[in-house]
């Protein structure tokens, strides 16, 4: 079975949906327009229940099949935007300044929106399908705060997927593996405090911007020299910030950047080791440094049981040939698994095309791939629940 016709017949629509939440980006948990749109369209289409709320802004609709079976199975979608000045030109472009949707959760929420009115319409399956808006995807964790909620528990959720979309991957693809997909993301901020003085007088200063560079090079070894080569790791600086002026070595500077992993030894490694290399080559230095290290998204591990049954979805709607079932990993990271640490289930990645990257200011979900995600959330739920 390729793309449902049904769903075919109203891309101009869902499309017009995804233009209308483009062009009013909303960032972490301050969702507040897009959550009342998606609980309107919810109440229009004529689901069961609606409840706004979960997870401070999250949008829950329950909808029954024509027998209601046992198996409640739940998919979600992220709703919020970036903190990015957008540099499409589109006409549809962002009318909030410094704010845009660079990740494409218009269209997640657009495709499961478009899924949720067909199966209110035909009800083609024997069960519950839940489906989840989720807010503060971006560094928020609003899937941790939509389970701590109750989710899962209050709608009794058996199992759970996600999607997101992937920039370089064709249209009308899919991709998906099991076990680690996507990777733990963690933050660190690490402060240097040295002995400011005049910068044409160097020996009797600790210069904080020395400290610093030392630091960052010394950093690179923990992944080329500490980890296994066959394990994956990053670590990158990603900001570095000391003085104000030319002529000043400053007392003070400080660094952020993030740690990504696939596996809870490595994790635990690089946090070991990011602390040992700072304070070590501070103090080579005769300055002090204080790392704050916070573990935020867990890994994304899909079941296998579950992705097995993803491929074999993804399959009915884009041929076998368009489907890998053993992508490899991503270093980005998703907080889709903190409900894959709760329930079975799969998070997989459709095709966008040749698009700007994500988050990047030129950016842009592409149009052209809402019939096949749509119809995959469909034909998820009436094969896992069939009437």
């Amino acid at each position: 079975m390729p793309v449902l016709n049904h769903i075919a017949g109203r891309v101009e629509e869902i499309a017009e949906w995804r233009h209308d939440l483009h062009m009013h980006p909303e960032l972490q948990y301050d969702v507040h327009r897009t959550a009342a749109t998606v609980a309107e369209k919810l109440k229009a289409f004529g689901c069961d229940e609606i409840v706004p709320g979960i997870g401070r802004t999250g949008v829950v609709g329950v909808i029954h099949g024509k027998k209601k079976g046992a198996k409640v199975v739940a998919l979600r979608a992220d709703m919020d935007a970036l903190p990015l000045q957008e540099m499409t030109g589109l006409p549809y472009a962002s009318k909030t300044p410094g704010k845009m949707h660079a990740c494409g959760h218009d269209g997640h929420t657009a495709m499961l929106l478009g899924a949720a009115r067909h199966l209110c319409e035909t009800r083609n399956f024997d069960g519950t399908a839940v489906v989840i808006f989720q807010p503060a995807e971006e560094g928020g964790a609003g899937a941790k705060a939509m389970i701590d909620d109750g989710l899962f528990e209050r709608f009794g959720i058996h199992e759970v997927y996600g999607m997101h979309n992937y920039p370089g991957q064709a249209v009308g693809t899919f991709a998906m593996r099991p076990g680690a997909i996507m990777a733990a993301a963690d933050r660190l901020r690490i402060d240097i405090e040295g002995k400011g003085g005049h910068a044409a007088r160097p020996h009797r200063a600790i210069d904080t911007i020395v400290v610093g560079a030392a630091i960052i090079n010394a950093l690179q070894t923990i992944v080329s020299r500490n980890v296994d080569p066959i394990d994956n790791a990053v670590v990158s600086i990603t900001q570095f910030e000391g003085g104000h002026t030319d002529n000043v070595i400053p007392q003070t500077a400080f660094m952020r950047g993030t740690c990504r992993s696939l596996k809870p030894e490595v994790r635990d490694l690089l946090e070991k080791r990011v602390k040992e290399v700072v304070e070590g080559i501070a103090a080579l230095h005769g300055a002090v440094a204080k790392v704050h290290y916070g573990r935020d998204y867990p890994v994304v591990v899909n079941d296998p049981g579950a992705v097995e049954f993803a491929e074999s979805v993804a399959t009915e709607i884009a041929g076998k040939d368009n489907v890998n079932p053993n992508v490899l990993p991503v270093m980005g990271g998703e907080d889709f698994a903190f409900m894959l640490q709760k329930r079975p289930g799969a998070f997989i990645f459709m095709g966008n095309g040749d698009t700007a990257n994500l988050h990047h200011p030129a950016y842009d979900f592409n149009d052209k791939a809402i019939p096949f995600g749509a119809s995959y959330w469909v034909r998820l739920v009436e094969k896992a629940m069939p009437a």
